[in-house]
């Protein structure tokens, strides 16, 4: 099979880049070709906030240049990662046009929502599920904090709902949970075009024995991502617990804060992947507090893989992810006190938390191994080609 697997890099790299890297790897080695298609947000740049907005909407270079790969490279199926803002949905119409089948992953909720999270001023908004314009995000700023980006956003989503883009030039959409799934369905995303294969992590270096004894937060340092409740929780920590966050961004001055004012708490900044393997496995559990709806939760299974429990909030993914006294255990979203009960927990049944750690890893290899991923991918895309008709 030829494989074009298209995506727009983010200026900061995230688990889609991951993720996009991962599939297309795990596709070669199982020999078929993959022809990358990749632009960046920071060739944003060069561009006035005008042809910005416009591009966002339909990209005309975008649209030619994938003709043009596609013309003589011959693609079996085009896959889109992330189109935002440099590719647009333009990508659809030049692989359909050229009778090329189209799979989307749905890496979050943009296009229903322009602030991508369902997150607004730190509490679940849903407010745009359904609207033909996503008008509350254009009048709270949800993208970037800015009206004008979020009005850019939003009319890449309307002008295309109108036209029907995401029926009718979309044969598969890939959704990585069944939350995630539903949310889209509710959004008014055709069910019947929305399969669920969730993430994969590509290495495998084996469990690990949670020797060291500590809880480990791995991720951004952003608001939404439940730092603040951590932090606030960990004053309750049993004496002598000790928390190592790995990560970096917008609230690492507030980590930095409370490393100086709480005992036990180690900020070990970014770290390269081998090492956070390492420290997963190293690890009693780890902690993934998040307040929004995440569209997945790559860490989860990346801690499964290492044979080590999860504690995560219980909403969307989180909620999904982990079941609660075999691979982990859930707190109320955003709920200081809960949190702090369930890592109490962790540290004072520590013979029951070791338990759950063969759990964990079973969790892994029944599901989110590159052979079970690779085996739902292709089924997917078989579906999409045989289902790819003129439209």
């Amino acid at each position: 099979m030829r494989v074009l697997s298209i995506h727009n890099r983010y200026r900061q790299r995230g688990g889609e880049d991951s993720v996009f890297e991962d599939e297309a790897q795990l596709l070669e080695d199982n020999g078929h070709t993959v022809i990358r298609y990749t632009v960046s947000n920071e060739d944003a740049d060069e561009l006035n906030r005008f042809e910005l907005a416009g591009r966002t909407v339909w990209s005309t270079k975008s649209y030619r240049a994938l003709s043009d790969v596609i013309a003589a490279e011959r693609p079996d199926v085009a896959h889109v990662h992330n189109s935002l803002a440099m590719v647009s949905p333009s990508a659809y119409y030049a692989a359909r046009r050229h009778g090329v089948a189209v799979v989307q992953t749905l890496h979050n909720y943009r296009l229903m929502c322009p602030g991508v999270s369902f997150l607004r001023d730190g509490k679940v908004c849903e407010e745009c599920i359904g609207r033909r314009l996503a008008w509350p995000a254009i009048r709270h700023g949800c993208y970037l904090e800015s009206r004008a980006a979020s009005a850019t956003v939003a009319a890449m989503i309307t002008t295309h709902r109108i036209v029907g883009t995401w029926e009718r030039k979309v044969n598969r959409y890939i959704a990585p949970t069944e939350f995630l799934r539903n949310k889209f369905i509710e959004g008014g995303f055709p069910a019947e075009l929305i399969a669920v294969k969730p993430h994969f992590v590509a290495v495998d270096p084996g469990p690990g024995a949670g020797e060291d004894g500590s809880a480990l937060y791995v991720g951004r340092l952003a608001e939404e991502k439940g730092l603040r409740t951590l932090l606030a929780a960990w004053e309750h920590a049993p004496p002598g617990a000790k928390l190592r966050i790995v990560g970096d961004g917008p609230l690492a001055d507030v980590v930095e804060t409370a490393c100086n004012r709480l005992d036990g708490v180690e900020w070990l900044g970014s770290r390269a992947p081998v090492e956070v393997r390492q420290l997963m496995g190293e690890a009693s559990f780890l902690i993934f507090p998040s307040e929004c709806l995440e569209a997945f939760g790559l860490v989860v299974i990346e801690a499964f893989r290492a044979g080590t429990p999860v504690l995560a909030s219980k909403i969307g993914p989180g909620a999904e992810l982990i079941d609660h006294g075999r691979t982990g255990r859930h707190f109320l979203r955003a709920d200081t006190d809960d949190l702090a009960a369930q890592i109490r927990w962790f540290f004072e049944h520590s013979a029951d938390a070791a338990l759950m750690r063969p759990q964990a890893r079973a969790e892994y290899e029944e599901k989110y191994t590159a052979t079970h991923n690779y085996e739902q991918l292709v089924e997917i895309y078989d579906a999409a080609i045989q289902d790819n008709r003129p439209s």
